[in-house]
This record gives structure tokens, sequence and C-alpha cells, in this order.
């Protein structure tokens, strides 16, 4: 009979629901099909091919199968390192993919991506980025195997301005593409803690509605389970059972902190899971509880995750790695044996991408995405065969990604003796770096400024302050309460607050400082009734003084802080900060037909200082208005008993520094 290929005299690892290894063994194939797997004597006697390949010293392997990854971020490798995960993400992934993210450059990362999977024997691999169209048409290019699933998101994305223009994107996508020989598209909602439960439910009636995988990542840090239990008073994955989400073909990367339950939720949703052991260990998000998730026959796969938090994507080093952690974390030799690891990463990996019956295995039947892998390195031999599982350990604890020498995907050759056939590789690489220069440049000058950084995160408001002001120590805060009931002054509104402040500095003074507040608004009883986080920039002052007061001139921009204080300190990294706590009594008073903030403060924070301030502001914007208004402050001051001896210049910040 004849075929298009046969591979003969390799030893060949099936993976099939046995693990057969033909240690003299052949394939062939015709058509992008597997034909027959067998011995080579059998396997020769029955079928004559166009190409003939001698495999001999080699390993004929499934293609490896990638089980969760960010492919188009190859083009910002090594763009961040050494961070936590929120400060990498929200302080320079997310600014950066909003400046650069284009068809364009998600098409140079993915060839980049492919070219670098190809080269470990990679042929299948479960993508999740933004413009996923240009995504799957440069791996349809590459002729590589993937499951590439549109992002959608809470907030504006590169490729959707809202979550409904990433669901209709996702839509069109998945219509172009459903039944396409390699793409297998699907939806992806990033995460429980960037959705909405609309966004949930919504991504899960499409994944349904064309029976497509939906990709997510789930429990990757013990940060976003407390959060979830906080918020939702449940874990994420059980958060997301509630949305409906595991009703669809899950596919849950990381899964690092899941109990027992959740396991239990993922094993009956039929959900897989990819394990992305170098990235989780990077980002310091901690090790999977793979065994636990493996005892409950849940398939898990392997994944790389992006080049940007990896820095590679490199199988043999995540199979080797899953092997060994796996050992070092419970302290059990016997843990994930060789050949499990090598099955996450081909058979299991496969069927955790719902792709288990057309690939990641050697059977007649299946789609031909093979790898030949050469046993003859320094680093492999010498070999034995006294135990028919140790091909696996030379394959995962031994053999690396530049033995791989052949590669076939769908039945074309992608690879032959190390050389890319699909791929123009130096106009890649080129491009790549070009685009690397640019992102450079914007970096360095965003680094240098920090209101670029402030922008650069994103929800900022520019406002301009130019106000009449002054501040008065007091001895005891009683005669201005009292005042304050004078038939004189109308109160329109007040607040009692508790006020944690930090101010960040830096060298470069002109560059003004940072304050991260948390503003607590208490209730008459003291309760906290409501608790506000936001961040000031505020620009150096340009004084005019008068007889009690100062005007005072500068630029402020303010946003809401959606982040904690250790990510704002990480991010901006300032030279030293100054903490300033507060209780304030906060009146918004009319005083001769002008408002004023009348605020009557209690440091407590530092203790050198702990004592009360008044400080009277008034909004003005000409010199002719802040002279009344001045005059104004004089009245006040009278009004509230202060003495000239008790007024002063400075700012609690100047006070505490």
């Amino acid at each position: 009979m004849h075929v298009d290929t046969i591979l003969a005299h390799g030893i060949v690892v099936t993976m099939n629901s046995s693990r057969q290894v033909i240690q003299d063994g052949a394939l062939a194939f015709s058509k992008g099909a597997l034909i027959a797997v067998g011995s080579a004597a059998s396997v020769l006697a029955e079928y004559d091919a166009d190409k003939l390949v001698d495999c001999q010293g080699c390993a004929i392997i499934p293609g490896l199968v990638n089980a969760h990854a960010h492919v188009p971020m190859t083009m910002l490798r090594g763009l961040a390192d050494d961070l936590r995960l929120d400060v990498w993400l929200h302080g320079y992934m997310m600014p950066v993919e909003r400046e650069f993210v284009t068809p364009d450059f998600v098409r140079c990362g993915t060839l980049l991506a492919c070219a670098e999977m190809i080269r470990s024997g990679v042929t299948c691999f479960a993508d999740m980025y933004y413009f996923e169209d240009a995504v799957a048409q440069a791996t349809a290019d590459a002729g590589m195997r993937a499951v590439c699933a549109e992002t959608v998101l809470k907030f504006p994305t590169p490729d959707a301005a809202t979550y409904e223009d990433s669901l209709e994107y996702s839509r069109r996508f998945i219509e172009k593409w459903r039944g396409h020989q390699l793409i297998v598209p699907a939806v992806a909602p990033h995460a429980p803690y960037t959705c909405t439960p609309e966004i949930l439910r919504a991504t899960t009636e499409l994944a349904l509605e064309f029976d497509v995988p939906l990709k997510i990542h789930l429990s990757e840090t013990k940060l976003e389970v407390e959060e979830s239990r906080a918020t939702h008073g449940t874990p994420p994955i059980a958060w997301v059972k509630k949305q409906g989400l595991l009703r669809a073909k899950v596919i849950a990367a990381h899964c690092v902190h899941v109990d027992a339950g959740e396991i239990r939720d993922l094993c009956q949703a039929g959900a897989g899971v990819a394990h992305n052991p170098t990235s989780n260990l990077k980002l310091a998000s901690g090790v999977a509880p793979v065994q636990a998730l493996l005892a409950q026959n849940i398939n898990v796969g392997i994944g790389t995750d992006g080049t940007a938090s990896n820095n590679d994507l490199d199988m043999f080093e995540e199979i080797r790695l899953t092997a060994l952690l796996a050992k070092g974390n419970t302290g059990d030799p016997l843990a994930v044996p060789a050949w499990q690891a090598f099955a996450m990463a081909t058979s299991m990996g496969a069927r955790a991408l719902h792709l288990g019956d057309i690939t990641g295995s050697l059977e007649a039947g299946k789609r031909a995405d093979i790898a030949v892998v050469d046993l003859q390195g320094l680093h492999i031999v010498p070999k034995f065969s006294r135990d028919p599982d140790a091909i696996y350990a030379q394959l995962v604890y031994a053999a690396k990604s530049a033995d791989v020498r052949h590669v076939w995907i769908d039945g074309q050759c992608v690879m032959h003796d190390r050389r890319l056939l699909t791929i123009d590789e130096p106009a890649v690489l080129a491009q790549a770096q070009a685009v690397a220069q640019k992102i450079d440049a914007f970096l360095i000058t965003r680094e240098g400024n920090v209101l670029d950084k402030l922008v650069g995160i994103g929800g900022l408001e520019q406002q301009e302050t130019f106000e009449v002001q002054v501040k008065v120590a007091l001895d005891d805060p009683q005669p201005v309460l009292a005042a304050l009931d004078s038939p004189a002054v109308h109160i329109s509104r007040s607040s009692i607050r508790r006020q944690y402040d930090t101010y960040f500095l830096f060298n470069d003074n002109a560059q003004g400082r940072i304050r991260y507040r948390e503003d607590e608004i208490l209730g008459n009883a003291g309760a906290v009734l409501e608790v506000r986080y936001s961040l000031t920039l505020t620009g150096p002052a340009h004084e005019r003084e008068y007889a009690h007061s100062v005007v005072l001139s500068r630029s402020r921009f303010t946003a809401h802080a959606t982040q904690s204080l250790r990510f704002y300190r990480e991010y901006f990294k300032p030279i030293s900060e100054v903490v300033v706590h507060k209780e304030r009594r906060r009146y918004h008073i009319d005083y001769n037909d002008i408002d004023f903030a009348v605020n009557i403060d209690k440091i407590t924070q530092p203790p050198s200082v702990s004592k009360w301030y008044l400080e009277i502001k008034c909004r003005t914007w000409s010199q002719r208005d802040a002279e009344l208004k001045a005059q104004m402050l004089a009245e006040l001051l009278g009004l509230f008993g202060a003495k000239e001896r008790q007024l002063m210049r400075q700012e609690y910040i100047e006070l505490a520094g």
C-alpha cells in the first residue's frame, strides 16, 4: 500500500492507552493521518512511501502539547523580570500592550513563538491573547495546531473598547475558524478577578453555543483566592461554578491554590488543567498540587505560559521541572514519574485541551503530529534498555529541545534536520528586534517621569489647584467647633474621617510627589461606613504670601487606587517615604456667600507631631479674588479664635519628615 511518508527504525513512543514502546519501530502516514504504527519490519513490508526517513538512533514521539501560552508575548520576553505578578501585569505588561499591541505585533510574536516551539518538538499549543484572528492566521501559516482563545476582560483591551466588543469579536472569530483543520477557536474570560459575573456567563454561553473550549486563569495566586473569599465568600473555582462556567469545555490555567472541593468540581466538570511550573515559580505564585489533581483523574497538561513570565517556550524544560518539582515539593521521589510527566506533555495534555481524539499519541487514525528526537548526544549516552520505562527517563531527564531533529504537523514536515520549512526565521527575528527597540524607547521615557508612570496604569484625572489656604496649630479644637455653630457660618456638609497617607518622594523634586491615601469615612458611632483609596501626584507649589495666608498654585493628578500600597511602592520605586495618619473633621461652609473647606485634624502618626491643626482652604481664580478671600480667611481665623503665633506655612508631610 502506498503512503506519503514512512519514518522507520526509531524507538516509537506511542503514548497510547497501554504506553506501548516499539524498539525498532516505524510509522506510516498519508494525507495528514497516521495509517500504521508498528515494528519497522511489519510497516516496511506492508507499505511503500514517497518519502522514507531513517530514524535510527532516535525516538519517534507524539508532538509535544503546550497546554497554556500567550504566544504573541514572545515580543515582550525579558521586558520586566523579577517582579510580583500584580506589578508585572498591571505596571508593565498591560501598559505596554495598550501602547503597542496590533495585528502586526501579534502576527510577528506568534511566528516567533511558533519557530521556537517547533524547534523544541511542540506541534500543538493553547493560546490566550488579543487579536486572536491574527494569532490563528499566523499559526496556520506556520503549519501548527492550536486552540486559539480570544481574551475577554471587564476593561478596555488592545482590540476592544468594551467587553461587549470583545464578545462580538469572539463570536466572529469562532464563526470564521470553526472546522479548520489546524485551528480550534475558543473564548477566554481572562480570570474571575478581571471579569464580571455577566462576562463569565456570556462567555460560557458562547462556548456552549459553538461547542468550543473556554480558557481561563484560575487560582493562580494566594491573593486571588483571598480576595475572592473576601468579595464573594467563596474561592475562585467555586465562584465560577456558580456562574455556570464549568458547563463548558474548560481549560483552567494554573490552579495553584485549590482545595479538595474545587478539585472535585474540576473533575466532575471534565475540565482540563494547564500546569505552568516555571512561570509559577518565577512569579512566586506557588506550586500546583499536581498529584492531588492527577489522583482525581483530571487531565493535567503542561504549559509554558507566556515568555514574558517564563522566559521561553521550551517544553523539554517544563516536562523535566514538572517531574522534579513534584518530588521536591512532596518529599516523595516516586511522585510524578518520568512516564507520567511525559504523558502530561503529550496524550494527557491533548485531552486537557479537549483534543485527545485527534492528537497526543501515535495511533492509527489520529493526525500525524510527530517529533523525532536524536538520542545520540553526549548528555544522553549511554542508554539502558533493562527497564521498559527507560526511554521516558531519557526523554524527560536527559534530552534537550536541541535534540529535536524533525517535526511533522498534520502530516506536513515543518522542520527537517533542524531547518524550519514554514517560517522565515531571519525576517521574523529582525522584525521582533525592531519592535523591541520602540518598546525600549517608550519605557525609558516613562520610567524617567513619575507622571508618565501614573498615566501608564490608567484611570487618571488632571486638576489644576489654585487656592488660598491657611494652617494653624491648635492648643484645643473646641473653640473652632463652637465657632462653627455661629450664625455667621453655614455648614453645607460635613464628615468625620480617618486618613492614612503614605507619600512617595523622588530624587527630582520637580517630578512632584505621590500620595497614597486610605480614607475611612466614619458614622456618628465611629463605625466605618466607607473606605476610599486614592492616588495623587502633586506637583511643586508656586506660592504668593498674604498677611495670614498663602495662595498656592500646583498641578494635581488623581486616580482611584485599585492596587495595594505594596504594589505602588514596588512600581514607583521612591527614594523615601513619609507616613502621616490623622483624624479629620471636614466641613464645607458658606461664609459671606463664599465656600470654604475647613479641616480640623488630629495628627496620630508620627507621634512627634501629634497635635491638632486647623486648615482652611478656598478656591480662587484671580489676584483680586485671592486678595478678597485672603481677607475672609483672616476674619475666619478671628472667628475661630486662632492667634498670630499659631500660623504655620509647613504642610503635614514637612512636619512629619
